[in-house]
């Protein structure tokens, strides 16, 4: 910037404030972007973990079941067990 007159080392700094001014607008353009996605994502991941969790309950309520379904058939082998051992054996195949 040798030999540069007072004008042109104004206009040179006057170039370098407005980059950094559309730097600056870019920038928080971006940022605000960005925020939005994180704001959506984190709604998403609510959405998921109550997701996540109604599944649950409901594995829960069906393994449940399935205890309780698996007993009935055990007892119901065991009362035929006890009238026809021979066909209680067959059926617990």
């Amino acid at each position: 910037m040798v030999g540069l007159t007072g004008l042109e080392k104004f206009s040179h700094l006057e170039d370098k404030i407005y980059r950094t001014i559309e730097l600056t607008k870019s920038l928080r353009q971006e940022k605000d972007a960005l925020e939005r996605e994180v704001s959506s994502v984190r709604r998403e991941l609510g959405t998921l973990l109550d997701e996540k969790d109604r599944l649950e309950t409901h594995v829960e309520r069906l393994l449940s079941e399935r205890d309780m379904i698996r007993m009935k058939v055990e007892a119901m082998l065991d009362a035929i067990a006890v009238l026809d051992p021979e066909a209680a054996e067959v059926m617990r195949r």
